[in-house]
């Protein structure tokens, strides 16, 4: 068996067997959500508040997920309601009057203007996977990794 993957993968290495369209159409697409000069921030736990219960370890509530980088917290909570997802969040400390923050799936990105104190919402995305880029004039976008939002 594992003769049949070592030839198949010569095969391939050589030019012999040309690799599926829809492999290369998804390696395009996904070359296309990439965020040039970005820096990425890694996920980090959220605190829970004294005296408050929580059903995962670490977690104030479940749909709560805390990213930093390069002096950001980006905080996203999600939700599905009605088959749509909706995204909230709250980017500290502010980040700047011509801030602007992009909420992104692999199809489609809507991009807000954060609030004075930093929030932001997107509703009436379809649930998947989705991406928060903060861009702030003057420094590189950061953007979270790609979390997957189940209905």
């Amino acid at each position: 068996m594992k003769e049949e993957y070592l030839l198949a993968a010569l095969r391939m290495g050589a030019g012999a067997d040309p690799v599926p369209e829809g492999v290369s159409a998804a390696a395009r697409a996904v070359f296309g959500l990439r965020v040039p000069g970005g820096v990425p921030a890694g996920p980090v736990d959220v605190p829970v508040p004294p005296g408050t219960r929580s059903s995962e370890a670490g977690t104030a509530q479940p749909g709560v997920r805390r990213f930093c980088a390069d002096g950001l917290v980006i905080d996203i909570e999600t939700a599905v309601t009605g088959g749509r997802m909706e995204v909230a969040g709250q980017v500290s400390p502010v980040p700047g009057p011509d801030a602007r923050i992009e909420v992104r799936t692999p199809h489609i990105a809507k991009v807000r203007v954060p609030s004075g104190s930093g929030h932001f919402a997107v509703a009436g995305l379809p649930p998947g996977w989705i991406s928060v880029v903060c861009h702030r004039p003057g420094h590189p976008p950061v953007f979270t990794r790609w979390i997957h939002v189940r209905p």
